[in-house]
């Protein structure tokens, strides 16, 4: 690689090397935060390494963080530990009047069969979702909201997507709608690749 592909990467635009690396990433009015400083110390200690795919990740990483934080916040004050939201927001929003089998809330949330029965029995336990028979396969059962549980939904889901809001509040609508495209083409290709 030459020098200019060193500063601009193979296809020609900054890639965050060299001088121009500095304003290309300052956020708002000039702010940098804690990753801009950790990119620029990486730039100085190996000029020939680019460290923008650290500082994309490092961000997503620590966005991660403030993110479980807040939103496991919401899901205790309701009484719910991680993980136990997904399974009554999809019981709520696939609607299925008789309920879901086991095997369905396992490919809707991505859970083993044992992780799945441990939130299941917690959820049982608390009377927010009932196991009741399946109609048609006597060795199976279905999973439902109970009444409590429906009932729970609405205000847990407000709660939710208010501090979603606030999180996202510091963006304007041009960088959500790009972050939020951005993060489906990286998620894209991240499963493409399993």
């Amino acid at each position: 690689m030459t020098e200019a592909e060193t500063k601009t990467g193979p296809s020609g635009g900054n890639r965050g090397i060299g001088p121009a690396a500095g304003s290309a990433n300052i956020g708002v009015a000039g702010e940098k935060d804690a990753i801009d400083r950790l990119q620029d110390e990486w730039r100085r200690a190996l000029p020939a390494q680019d460290p923008v795919d650290m500082g994309i990740f490092t961000r997503l990483y620590r966005v991660l963080k403030h993110v479980d934080r807040r939103v496991n916040a919401v899901f205790r004050e309701h009484g719910l530990k991680e993980g136990e939201f997904d399974l009554l927001a999809t019981l709520y929003r696939r609607d299925a009047p008789d309920g879901l089998t086991p095997n369905e809330l396992c490919e809707a949330v991505v859970l083993t069969s044992g992780a799945m029965t441990h939130r299941l029995d917690r959820l049982v336990e608390r009377g927010l979702v009932e196991r009741v028979a399946h109609p048609s396969d006597r060795r199976s059962v279905l999973v439902k909201l109970s009444e409590a549980g429906r009932a729970m939904i609405p205000g847990l889901l407000d709660a939710y997507l208010e501090s979603l809001a606030q999180m996202r509040s510091g963006l304007a609508d041009e960088q959500a709608d790009a972050l939020a495209n951005g993060l489906r083409q990286l998620l894209l290709t991240l499963e493409e690749r399993q």
